[in-house]
């Protein structure tokens, strides 16, 4: 899409941003969508066509949620089990009325993009498509305005991916990681409980299940056997009959991204979410990846001590864990922080929807995705009454007040899941204030202390911190160099906010927000713009395919598969979305921000 190339100048604002150490009053110049170098430097004489006056406000990058779910068929579904329910946090104002799907914990595409905006957020990544959803998956994000957004495509229990890694086919892997970047354009790979919702699967659907020669073995009625355990008790228990462990898909696939060299590492979603005691899975897999890149998925849900079969029993790991964090600079990871109010679980992982739904007595959704996954979605409210999930509140704090590192983590609620999107207000709130957390510490359960340190925790985050954790840091760990600062060549997508002692308000109700240089967000109502639309980001790789290896794998979905190769391919012509964004490839560790000099970027 064309944008105007009217030179723009953002004027004495305060200027925060991490990725080139400014935290200043200092001018922005734009010029066709991108920032640009002062032009006065070297022409005094030129003049803009455009000011805008930022006396007196903060600017930043637009926000980036490195880790939600706006599209596919579970949020879809989502959407129908709660077509009624009401945002915990108050809506903004431009979505009071309107097109149906504003309010709720999963609104509509058309709401999602711009209730993102309105909060001065810019680019979000959906964590969890399945290879036969990419199509509608994209679609849907096409659909979905102001908003840049990409997807990763999951993998972790796809039939292909553990037959080849079980028989050390590791080329075979390759191809079949190479033709999805091509076939769905997807971002990047997700792993939901390598292998542990296939043997989930195994145990509670009949049928039968593919050797690992490819041929179907018939299983019992009721399962493989009576005595199969539904959950992983280590990393290193294989997955019949594929003869493939956890730590083996974990390490094996992690190497094949790097070697593809794609923008994000493999992206983990680890065993047993949600259970107490899988703190210690957590720290398995950390060692899992022996220095292979790794970013690890709402790790809040998996910070866990205590007894597997008490759910009472939970407390924090927190503070072990960080310290292996920390020893391990190959891994990054977000928080998922749970915030009190209604939420939704969709997730990959159909052993956790089974489990919630057992626990809260809520209607649930499970399906089973052919050869490539399953997928549970419940309905939950996290309330401040119980001890559980205050617990979970204070563990996802404790990650962030502990970890001395904000440039490794991400701000997320992993949207649904932990609480809406709406939320991060509040939750940048709470991090920058710790009278607020003590505040609302004194209203949740008394046992609360036993299980959390959080009370001990005085650490409140700096304004330069907080544009790391939702800016900066998400830019670095999914790899996009033109987003999440705001030097010279980067996208000029930028937030500006009114300086407020009240973070709530502050960050809830943005001044302006620009997209592309254009205003989409004017003090709280949306500018009509030809910036509305949003770009679809994908990975790229130098990488090649091999014709043998590519013919191999149309066999084997021919056989096994329902829906062939080239019916899973989306074609050029047919991709949703004015334009794609190509990640630019990165290696580890992610460099500065680029400079790109401003008459590269000037016409």
């Amino acid at each position: 899409m064309t944008r105007p190339h009217r030179l723009t100048k953002i004027a004495g604002g305060h200027v925060v941003d991490p990725a080139r150490g400014v935290d200043a009053v200092a001018d922005l110049w734009i010029e066709g969508g991108r920032i640009v170098s002062d032009p006065t430097a070297v022409d005094p004489s030129i003049r803009p066509d455009r000011i805008i006056d930022a006396r007196g406000w903060v600017v930043m990058a637009g926000g980036i949620d490195a880790h939600c779910h706006l599209a596919g068929s579970k949020v879809n579904a989502g959407r129908m089990l709660t077509a009624h329910a009401r945002a915990a946090d108050p809506v903004p104002a431009p979505f009071k009325g309107g097109r149906s799907g504003n309010g709720g914990p999963v609104p509509s595409t058309y709401a999602a993009g711009y209730r993102y905006a309105a909060l001065g957020y810019t680019t979000a990544l959906d964590a969890a498509i399945t290879p036969m959803g990419a199509r509608q998956a994209r679609f849907e994000l096409a659909d979905t305005p102001v908003v840049d957004a990409g997807f990763l495509t999951l993998i972790g229990n796809h039939h292909r991916l553990l037959e080849c890694l079980g028989a050390n086919r590791r080329d075979d892997a390759r191809e079949l990681l190479l033709w999805l970047l091509e076939a769905t354009g997807t971002f990047g790979f997700k792993m939901v409980n390598p292998g542990g919702v296939e043997r989930w699967k195994q145990v509670v659907h009949p049928g039968g299940v593919l050797d690992g020669d490819g041929e179907t073995s018939p299983t019992p009625p009721n399962g493989p056997h009576p005595s199969t355990p539904r959950r992983f008790a280590t990393l290193d228990e294989p997955v019949a009959p594929f003869g493939v462990t956890p730590r083996t898909i974990l390490r094996e696939t992690a190497r094949l991204i790097d070697e593809l060299n794609l923008p994000h590492p493999l992206h983990i979603h680890g065993l047993n979410l949600g259970l107490p005691g899988n703190a210690a899975h957590l720290a398995a897999t950390m060692n899992a990846f022996e220095g292979a890149r790794a970013h690890l998925a709402h790790v809040q849900f998996l910070s866990y001590e205590g007894t597997v079969d008490d759910p009472r029993s939970i407390r924090s790991g927190v503070p072990a864990l960080v310290e292996r964090f920390m020893s391990q600079p190959n891994l990054t990871a977000d928080v998922g922080q749970v915030m009190f109010g209604p939420a939704v679980a969709m997730t990959a992982d159909s052993p956790v929807g089974e489990f919630l739904a057992n626990l809260t007595g809520h209607p649930w959704i499970s399906h089973d995705t052919e050869l490539e996954t399953g997928c549970g979605i419940v309905p939950i409210a996290y309330e401040p009454r119980s001890a559980i999930h205050a617990t979970q509140w204070a563990i996802g704090l404790e990650w962030f007040l502990l970890c001395p590192d904000p440039w490794r983590l991400a701000l997320t609620t992993d949207h649904p899941n932990g609480g809406s999107f709406l939320a991060y207000p509040r939750l940048i709130a709470l991090l920058m204030n710790r009278e607020l957390r003590r505040e609302t510490l004194a209203t949740l359960p008394p046992t609360l202390l036993k299980r959390t340190i959080l009370p001990d925790l005085d650490r409140e985050y700096t304004l330069s911190e907080i544009a790391i954790l939702t800016r900066a840091a998400p830019a670095r760990i999914l790899g996009l160099t033109r987003k999440g600062h705001l030097g010279p060549g980067a996208d000029a997508d930028l937030t500006l906010y009114r300086p407020d002692d009240d973070k709530i308000r502050m960050f809830s109700h943005p001044r302006m927000v620009l997209k592309e240089g254009e205003i989409v967000l004017d003090d709280g109502m949306i500018r009509p713009s030809t910036a509305l639309e949003s770009i679809l980001l994908r990975a790229e790789t130098t990488a090649e395919s091999q014709p043998d290896r590519r013919a191999d794998l149309a066999r084997w979905y021919a056989r096994h598969s329902s829906v062939g190769l080239d019916a899973l391919t989306i074609r050029h012509d047919e991709a949703p979305g004015p334009v794609e964004g190509v990640a630019r490839v990165n290696p580890w560790p992610f460099p500065q921000a680029e400079t790109t000099p401003a008459t590269e970027d000037r016409p």
